[in-house]
């Protein structure tokens, strides 16, 4: 609830400071004696279009996530980059070629740069004073979150000192989570704050007590204890942090947040920056909607293909388990024989493998099976790239056996991707290994570029035929 207030006040914020910054600019103009509108209703008019449009931006570019007590530094030079990037952009979208190119940069033209520096005056100001005063609340314990620390020892202990010296961090620890250690009795406190659970009922813990962040403060020799508790939490709505001292378990995972001279690391499922991420579903959205209208009639052919083939319906449908094990219906044009596993139940496809129609033979060599999952991605089940997602049978079984696989569960799964174009079909748990460590690798060098390089090396592996 907190988030959502703090999001709407940021909004309504920006928007006022974008009216003024703009009316301000018209008036100055005017004072100057270059053109301005000088009806008031025409002006409040154009200045609430041009606030929607910064808040596009600021959208993009991750101004409206939730910052809590991080760096008001940070917060400045980030908006900085978003104004000038915004007014550069107005300037490019007003540019006339015939009259900006033909004569010398007219002064009226270069009052974009007045505007730049008025906006720029204003939404600092509005902001630095919102944020002064949400430190002043979360000072006085509103609006901070239900922070776990785990760890039972000498370094939880002072973390706790300084999370209570530093109020405007935000972290209102309600406890600790310990290892299970018989010799410790069950009323284990701490300045009157309980041991709440071991670290095998981690999950337990955090969600009986609604935790909403959790500070690992453990040994540096702790590295798999730690991955396998975050491991356990997929699908919990829940931030991690870590000690500096135990940066080598994350390494290349990691963000630092630090304020008061006091450091933290977020442990992130990505890098990908929010701009980016709305990027990547727009991209998504877009590029499936034409790929399924464009080729119409060849997805037409193929599916008459199937009916004549053989008997069954032309989709398959099969449940998957997608973002954080949530499961959903995957679509595909069929390819095998119908019921082709109910007699084995759940199997890989093998090299010439029998149940493969004729017509399967051909649209799985060119991956042509796969088109109808773009439907799953404009729904939102799944994005162009990404880890595969797999069926439930086959990820619990994983899970059981192959440590961090349940990190690829982290991001939403894709029609293609880098373990695709680099690995083969999924034929034996050794298979799956080494696909996973391309997947792992995706996960954290997540970009529009990194999308853009596997769409074009998919486009190649499709034209030679490189499919099984």
């Amino acid at each position: 609830m907190y988030k959502t207030i703090e999001k709407i006040l940021l909004i309504l914020s920006d928007f006022l400071s974008g009216v003024l910054a703009f009316l301000c600019w018209a008036w100055l103009r005017k004072e100057l004696g270059f053109f301005s509108e000088s009806n008031f209703s025409v002006l409040i008019y154009l200045s609430i279009i041009i606030s929607a449009y910064w808040f596009i931006m600021f959208l993009f570019f991750g101004l409206y996530n939730s910052w809590y007590a991080k760096s008001r530094v940070d917060e400045i030079i980030l908006l900085f980059k978003t104004i000038s990037f915004g007014v550069f952009l107005i300037f490019l979208i007003t540019f006339d070629i015939e009259k900006d190119l033909s004569s010398p940069p007219q002064i009226s033209r270069l009052f974009i740069i007045n505007y730049w520096l008025l906006l720029l005056f204003f939404v600092t100001i509005t902001r630095l004073i919102f944020r002064t005063f949400q430190r002043f609340l979360l000072s006085s314990g509103i609006g901070t979150r239900r922070t776990l620390i785990v760890g039972w020892n000498k370094k939880s202990w002072e973390l706790l000192d300084d999370l209570v010296k530093y109020p405007a961090l935000g972290y209102d620890v309600i406890g600790f989570i310990g290892p299970k250690n018989s010799s410790l009795p069950n009323n284990s406190s701490y300045k009157n704050l309980p041991l709440l659970g071991n670290y095998s009922k981690f999950r337990k813990t955090i969600e009986s007590e609604k935790a909403q962040e959790v500070i690992f403060c453990l040994e540096s020799d702790s590295r798999k204890k730690v991955l396998d508790m975050m491991n356990a939490c997929n699908g919990v709505q829940v931030n991690f942090k870590i000690i500096p001292d135990l940066y080598e378990i994350v390494i290349g995972q990691v963000r630092t947040n630090q304020l008061y001279g006091f450091p933290l690391l977020d442990v992130l499922p990505h890098f990908m920056k929010e701009w980016e991420k709305k990027s990547k579903r727009i991209v998504d959205i877009l590029a499936s909607m034409i790929i399924l209208a464009v080729f119409l009639p060849a997805w037409i052919a193929i599916a008459a293909a199937i009916k004549l083939d053989s008997t069954g319906p032309v989709l398959y449908t099969q449940k998957r388990i997608g973002k954080d094990e949530k499961e959903f219906t995957l679509y595909k044009f069929r390819s095998m024989v119908s019921n082709a596993e109910k007699e084995t139940g759940p199997q890989w496809a093998k090299p010439n493998d029998p149940r493969i129609t004729k017509v399967g033979r051909f649209i799985r060599k060119y991956r042509l099976d796969e088109i109808p999952q773009f439907i799953n991605v404009i729904k939102g089940d799944m994005s162009l790239v990404g880890p595969r997602p797999e069926r439930p049978y086959f990820v619990d079984k994983f899970k059981k056996n192959i440590p961090f696989y349940s990190r690829r569960l982290q991001i939403k799964p894709g029609i293609t991707g880098w373990a695709q174009i680099k690995g083969e079909y999924d034929t034996s748990i050794e298979n799956v290994k080494t696909k996973l460590q391309y997947d792992l690798f995706y996960l954290e060098n997540m970009s529009l570029k990194m999308d853009l390089k596997i769409l074009l090396n998919t486009i190649y592996v499709m034209m030679i035929g490189k499919g099984l």
